[in-house]
């Protein structure tokens, strides 16, 4: 028994109800739906959820049967000044205000290395964007540290954190230029943006994406698109519960699976939802239901039936194996040590506790690395410390070879 809202409840059969129907009688096996079947879906009336959820589950077992991965990660915020103001953010700050921070290489090196203690093999970088650009007090900070940017910076804490200990960098630094890409790409196996939607009607004043330059669709469309040509696996993926539409959610899905069929590079496709903060200018604003991500999880899995689908646990508590049924693959980064900085009300699960509720739901937990295993021969192209430490972390099947108990 599923112990949600679905979000949809009241819904009356009418002829709209029919084309439900006809969207469900037509997926086919291995073969992504249409936008326009995706639309028909993501609406699908809770009497008809739980077949939608099954034709989703199905898809994930033939993709990848009986397992369900995880990052056993730290989490490294590198500097919490951002020039971007999102209305759901509680992770950027302004010089001055009470948390801001920027850490220093010793900092950095000490979190990578407890990490390592713990089994972690990914270090996740997450900072503002471009902070510099706003505050001349980050270009005093850097200039300090004896870098010409926050890119530079990121450059040599991921060159670092690759030669002084055994984890692997991930950077999510934001937008990225076709020379960042080449340049963060040789310390770093994988990297990520989130697209979190297409809609620019979340760039008006007052919206999610007001005041905020970076999160201009098209540009990161860009950046997405051009580490593609230059074939880095990449983690993208879509924030629900900002002011967006359906319509809306199923475009920007449509546009990282448009993205992955020109060049084949999305390793990770991440459905994230919303959670209300109250010091966030949208600390009124509600919260999509858990029926809204499975409706969103199932249609993302039926759009893109080969891509790795992730939701995060620690942001679905308390019921999050739920999300299992709708076709999820991966819990993505998950942390021993190292709260959520961009979500810190919200711990992550103890790694034994996200084991058993897998489990309960019928599947193997299994540790993976930053990048997924059948990227790793992309990865692993590259020559020096990078493939060298690729090929110690991972076992024969492209999962992480340092496994310990929880």
């Amino acid at each position: 028994m599923i112990r949600v809202d679905w979000g949809l409840s009241g819904m009356t059969p009418t002829l709209e109800h029919a084309g439900y129907r006809d969207a469900l009688a037509g997926i086919r096996t291995g073969v992504p739906i249409s936008r326009e079947t995706a639309l028909q879906l993501i609406r699908c009336p809770d009497e008809d959820l739980a077949e939608l959820l099954a034709a989703a589950r199905a898809e994930k077992e033939r993709f990848k049967p009986g397992v369900i991965t995880y990052s056993r990660k730290v989490f490294i915020p590198l500097t919490n000044l951002c020039r971007d103001y999102c209305g759901y953010c509680i992770f950027r700050r302004d010089p001055g205000d009470p948390g801001a921070h920027t850490m220093t290489p010793d900092e950095v090196v000490e979190v990578a290395r407890a990490g390592e203690k713990l089994g972690c093999t990914e270090a996740l970088f997450s900072l503002g964007d471009k902070p510099e650009l706003l505050f001349p007090e980050m270009r005093e900070k850097l200039c300090h540290l004896g870098y010409k940017s926050t890119l530079h910076y990121l450059e040599a804490m991921c060159e670092l954190v690759l030669r002084e200990t055994k984890l692997l960098p991930h950077p999510n630094p934001g937008l990225l230029s076709a020379e960042w890409i080449t340049r963060l790409a040789a310390v770093s196996p994988s990297m990520g943006l989130m697209l979190e939607t297409t809609s620019t009607a979340l760039l008006a004043p007052g919206a999610a994406h007001d005041n905020a330059p970076d999160k201009v669709p098209a540009k990161r469309l860009r950046t997405i698109a051009e580490a593609g040509k230059q074939n880095v696996p990449f983690t993208t993926g879509l924030l629900i519960g900002i002011g967006e539409t359906a319509e809306d959610r199923v475009d920007t899905l449509v546009a990282i699976r448009d993205l992955h069929d020109r060049y084949g590079h999305i390793q990770e496709v991440i459905v994230q939802n919303f959670r209300v903060k109250p010091s966030i200018p949208m600390a009124n604003w509600p919260e999509p239901s858990q029926g809204e991500m499975l409706r969103t999880i199932a249609v993302a899995r039926l759009l893109m039936p080969n891509a790795n689908i992730q939701a995060p646990p620690n942001l679905n508590a308390p019921y999050y194996e739920e999300l299992l049924e709708a076709g999820i693959n991966d819990w993505g980064g998950v942390s021993p040590m190292t709260p959520d900085y961009i979500n810190p009300e919200k711990p992550w699960p103890h790694l034994e506790q996200l084991r058993l509720r897998t489990e309960a739901k019928g599947f193997e937990l299994r540790q993976r690395l930053p990048v997924y295993p059948e990227f790793l021969p992309a990865a692993m192209k590259k020559s020096g410390v990078l493939a060298e430490k690729l090929r110690a972390a991972k076992t024969d099947d492209g999962l992480a070879r340092l496994e310990r108990a929880a």
